[in-house]
């Protein structure tokens, strides 16, 4: 097998440069669509997460599945920022900015740190390029990079060069001028190649469709080792960096996405209730890769059915719940306008499902591929007539699994269908998971009835802890009842017109679901809790508000934060925990409606922090805002 010279030892390189030890890096591959910037991006941070680094990462790339090559609109990114220590986001400053064209440059250079590396691929500031980026000058020579490393390196002529002797030519050639720029960052800080040698040969090799066309595997190979040897020999890359391991929990890990976790926390609760999974759901971004892992798992009972539009999705996964199986589906906000009606049915029925919102920037298509927190008022009151439902939010891509579970375990227990949020940002971002032993896993109770307890079956007849009603499976002989979308009897399950009636069903279903905040833990405070100012969050604004309280109380600026996962119903003690503070700030990437739900529930003032832009929030940012108001108040 081919090997650098010299030859990276594990954990690191062996090198005749100096090294400098460094506590955290945060590096952004940027370049057009075609350039594979998602994938260079994936396979630092894997193995930066085999080394043993605690890391966070940032896809980011275009809505238009083409957009225009070599403009900003057809930019993608991949950013990771890893450490020696525990850290919660992918960085707000970069240290490092890879540019494989001038549209890559123009669309991230303002994210760059002063003085931090810059490394650019000279083929991608032709004439054409800066016309195309809009560039008026080349801001390669017009001094404007003054105050970068700028790194500039004919990558794209390196790698035709250096994969020459396998055979693969012309365009197939170029395109693997993101393994040459990985096996440079790999020398620049530190990394074993072994993984990605072993990948592509996994990717590309004999065992694999590409197996009439070794050449492409030799090429991506000879690629990433030339750009390692590349690094090590010239003088522009004067020395190199290495980043130690961090200090984790012992256990088991693996680097996990949002949706990866989502998709292993439904399998657990199903496989702890010993139900199967039924997932409809109809393709949509960026919850698609939920259906994309559900589909790989049928050996642990799962079925997935890729519906013709949203409607029928919804409508699927009630049939499915109807039959016995834990009905999940998964969308984004136009998923869940149109998911509406059917999820009110779900409400009428009172059956069993799991339904995840991705969120995105909206309204409409809006920014497909970005993040936002713009559903919690859909999700709580878009649909007809008063029909609340149980609402859990997940805080990072590893807490998907918690969160997924826990809105298995409660639509189970309370015979309720349970929204599950998260967004973009963590749905596609990826950090260290530490794998639970399923022996620690909460127990799930199933409401499940295999024989009536009478001389009659009341289907609606509700259990005294919880409300929930029996769960009868179609075809069980002394079971049979009628389901549908009109308002049941008490009880009997019968159609009901009578007003009394309607009046006590809505108050049940109601109770049954404020009932829950018996069942989910008591909110914690972090931060220091004799603070005057009270941070309140939800949903993947957690690493980013999390590390700037930190940040503000390490430099005496004292600062408590609260993050809710239980949207709906509130954990019990959220009022009383409200009403200690002086002042209250709610970072939220929306106008404020957690805000509007805290207020108009519990009566309590509190300011809001808001941004929409398609971008979690910069850590120097809320550190600013929390600094200004703590100065304020005293």
């Amino acid at each position: 097998m081919l090997s650098p010279s010299p030859s990276p030892a594990e954990g690191g390189a062996l090198s005749t440069k100096p090294i400098e030890e460094l506590d955290s890096v945060t590096i952004r591959f940027a370049g057009d669509s075609g350039d594979g910037m998602q994938l260079t991006g994936t396979q630092f941070t894997d193995a930066s997460a085999l080394f043993g680094n605690d890391l966070a990462t940032m896809p980011d790339f275009p809505a238009e599945i083409r957009a225009p090559a070599g403009t900003v609109a057809g930019v993608s990114a991949f950013q990771i920022h890893f450490s020696s220590r525990d850290i919660k986001t992918p960085g707000d400053d970069l240290d490092v900015l890879v540019a494989m064209n001038a549209a890559a440059l123009k669309a991230n250079i303002a994210d760059l740190e002063v003085g931090g590396i810059l490394v650019v691929d000279l083929a991608g500031f032709g004439e054409k390029d800066l016309e195309k980026a809009e560039y008026r000058s080349n801001p390669l020579h017009d001094g404007s990079l003054t105050g970068y490393r700028l790194i500039e390196v004919d990558i794209t002529r390196l790698t035709v060069g250096a994969v020459e002797h396998t055979g693969l030519k012309g365009r197939g050639a170029e395109l693997c001028k993101n393994f040459f720029t990985l096996g440079m960052m790999y020398w620049l800080y530190d990394r074993p190649v072994e993984h990605t040698l072993t990948w592509i040969q996994s990717k590309f090799g004999p065992k694999t469709k590409y197996k009439d066309k070794p050449e492409i595997a030799a090429a991506n190979q000879a690629a990433l080792l030339a750009g390692f040897n590349y690094a090590e020999t010239v003088e522009l890359f004067a020395s190199h960096y290495r980043v130690k391991k961090a200090n984790l929990p012992a256990g088991k890990y693996r680097k996990i996405s949002g949706n990866e976790a989502t998709v292993f926390g439904l399998i657990s609760v199903a496989q702890k209730a010993g139900l199967e999974i039924v997932y409809g759901s109809y393709p949509i971004t960026p919850a698609s890769d939920v259906l994309h892992g559900l589909s790989r798992q049928k050996h642990f009972g799962v079925l997935t059915f890729q519906a013709e539009d949203e409607i029928a999705a919804m409508a699927s996964i009630v049939g499915a719940a109807y039959g016995g199986a834990l009905g999940v589906t998964a969308t984004s906000g136009p998923g869940i306008c149109l998911k509406s009606e059917a999820m009110g049915l779900a409400v009428m029925t009172e059956l069993p499902m799991v339904v995840i919102d991705v969120q995105r920037g909206g309204p409409s298509t809006g920014l497909p591929t970005k993040t936002e927190q713009s559903d919690l008022l859909l999700n709580m009151f878009g649909r007809s007539g008063d029909s609340p439902l149980p609402i859990v939010a997940a805080k990072s891509p590893g807490d998907c699994f918690d969160m997924a579970y826990e809105a298995g375990r409660i639509a189970l227990k309370y015979m309720t269908p349970v929204v599950l949020l998260t967004d973009g940002y963590i749905a596609n971002g990826s950090e260290p998971w530490l794998i639970p032993d399923p022996e620690t896993l909460p127990p799930v109770k199933v409401n499940r009835v295999t024989s009536k307890s009478g001389t009659e079956f009341l289907p609606y007849e509700r259990d005294k802890e919880t409300l929930a009603r029996p769960w009868a499976i179609p075809g069980t002989p002394g079971l049979e009842h009628r389901i549908g979308g009109l308002e049941k009897a008490q009880q009997t399950g019968k159609i009901s017109y009578d007003p009394d009636n309607h009046d006590a069903m809505t108050r049940e279903r109601a109770a049954k679901v404020a009932g829950i905040a018996k069942d989910i833990p008591a909110q914690a405070i972090e931060g220091d809790p004799s603070a005057d100012l009270l941070v309140v969050s939800w949903g993947g604004t957690y690493g980013t508000v999390s590390t700037a309280v930190f940040d503000c109380n390490a430099n005496n600026i004292k600062v408590a934060h609260v993050h809710i996962q239980y949207l709906n119903p509130f954990p019990a003690n959220l009022g009383q925990i409200l009403g200690s503070y002086k002042k209250i700030v709610i970072p939220e990437l929306n106008m404020g409606q957690l805000r509007m739900l805290l207020s108009g529930t519990f009566g309590v003032a509190a300011d809001g922090i808001n941004l929409v832009r398609g971008k979690p929030f910069r850590v120097s940012y809320l550190v600013d805002k929390f600094q200004r108001i703590v100065k304020a108040l005293s």
